[in-house]
């Protein structure tokens, strides 16, 4: 058994080697119109063993050990465990930095289109993902562990295709500079509803596979009481951390962010995560919620400002290599489960990029925004890996459906940036960017006209 010392030792190592790995393909990926989460993301499964093992396997093995053998049984390898909570850690910080950027002004003025696109985007992938989950699990014995009803089945799939990848549409909705514009809100106010209806559906399963509804009860009623109290109860209080900071500047204290005021945030982050991991809504809402509540101002940017780069590039490609040291290519070369892998691919790509387009275009966004939303939508990366890991790790899906699924989300999350460029591109060639309240006239487009007009 390795001692506490090297473990952290070897955690060091991992991570330098995670960093390096996603600093030498990301000029690829730039190239490609990728987002750097993209390249994080991509380099955490590059590392695990359908590369990094097929080539060189017992370096690969050795750098990034999955089990252990103690008495002649294996078990998780501690160094594995610290990576998880790593990029767990990663996630909750991350969240909450999303839904500290969250414009809630705007959505406000859209709340009719953000609910008829979230509904499509819901209702479609549920359905398609409802009739494969359960023809796979009554016609196969490979892709769910025996025990598992088609209902469940057909929940857990119609989940995994109805998930955005939440925070991975934040990186993409900020890099692409929509954080202040109608189809960023809307694109976050969609992939927020629709996880966390995703979120009830995986917990039902999870806890009736376990042996009990009321899993699934107490995460629809645990998350529900949790986001009234935080409007209701957390957001006035929390209002009073910017004046709190601003009493500490006053009086002489010269750090951006005061220690009093920043161990408060920090406290109620991760209460926020505790609480909703309990019930089974999962962390990665308590604290996006609690970043939203968060009181706007001198304080929460300054926060940002730091917080952002260490979470971003530190602590949460820990959370990929764990998904990548869990996903096996060679498994894809099965003739039948390459068959699923496409026919997994065609109801996604329908299920998010088709409805939550129409839908958009049918709530009086323009064809180009329409398409733009529906590239954002399609996005799963983060969370669809987030939703695998635990229906791995309940014991409910195979090596082969976590390897098809975990591929559908590299797909989807690294075609959603180049299709909303291409409807972005068409756009600017109109003279028109996105704007709070839609297309709007691109200024820039404007000052070579005014130019030639006064000449």
């Amino acid at each position: 058994m390795p001692s506490m010392l090297e473990i952290a030792m070897h955690l060091f190592l991992q991570m330098a080697v995670i960093l390096a790995v996603y600093r030498l393909i990301w000029p690829l990926f730039r190239r490609l119109g990728q987002v750097q989460v993209v390249a994080i993301m991509v380099a955490g499964f590059l590392l695990g063993p359908s590369l990094f093992g097929l080539l060189w396997p017992a370096a690969q093995q050795w750098m990034f050990p999955l089990t252990l053998q103690v008495g002649g049984e294996a078990i998780p390898h501690p160094s594995l465990t610290a990576i998880y909570v790593i990029g767990q850690l990663g996630l909750v910080v991350y969240m909450f930095l999303v839904g500290c950027s969250f414009d809630l002004g705007i959505l406000r003025g859209h709340v009719r289109q953000a609910g008829a696109t979230a509904s499509a985007g819901l209702g479609v992938p549920l359905l398609l993902g409802g009739v494969l989950g359960w023809w796979l699990t009554v016609h196969s014995d490979e892709y769910f562990s025996a025990g598992v009803a088609p209902w469940q089945g057909a929940l857990f799939i119609a989940s995994a295709i109805a998930i955005t990848a939440f925070p991975m549409l934040a990186w993409i909705v900020y890099d692409s500079g929509l954080l202040r514009t109608r189809l960023g809100t809307m694109a976050l106010a969609c992939a927020a509803s629709d996880d966390a209806c995703a979120w009830v559906l995986l917990a039902i399963v999870v806890a009736t596979a376990a042996g009990g509804i009321g899993g699934g009860v107490v995460a629809l009623g645990g998350g529900l009481a949790f986001l009234l109290f935080m409007i209701f109860v957390g957001r006035p209080l929390l209002r009073r951390l910017e004046d709190w900071a601003e009493r500490r500047r006053a009086v002489g204290e010269t750090a951006a962010l005061p220690v009093g005021p920043l161990t408060v945030t920090l406290t109620v982050v991760l209460l926020a995560a505790w609480f909703t991991d309990f019930v089974g809504i999962y962390s990665v809402f308590g604290a996006f919620v609690a970043g939203a509540v968060m009181p706007r101002g001198r304080f929460v940017d300054a926060l940002r400002e730091r917080a952002e780069p260490l979470a971003a590039y530190l602590l949460l490609p820990a959370f990929f290599i764990y998904s990548g040291l869990n996903t096996k290519l060679s498994l894809i070369f099965e003739p039948s489960v390459l068959l699923v892998a496409a026919v997994v691919m065609a109801a996604s790509f329908l299920g998010k990029f088709g409805a939550v387009g129409l839908a958009a275009r049918w709530q009086g966004m323009t064809w180009r925004e329409a398409g733009s939303m529906g590239a954002l939508a399609n996005a799963r990366g983060l969370m669809e890996l987030i939703l695998l890991n635990i229906g791995l790790s309940a014991g409910l899906v195979s090596q082969q459906l976590y390897t098809v699924l975990a591929i559908m989300a590299i797909v989807t999350t690294f075609a959603a940036t180049p299709l909303h460029r291409m409807f972005e591109r068409g756009a600017r060639r109109r003279g028109l960017v996105y704007g709070p309240s839609g297309l709007v006239p691109d200024p820039t487009a404007r000052e070579p006209e005014l130019a030639t007009s006064r000449s």
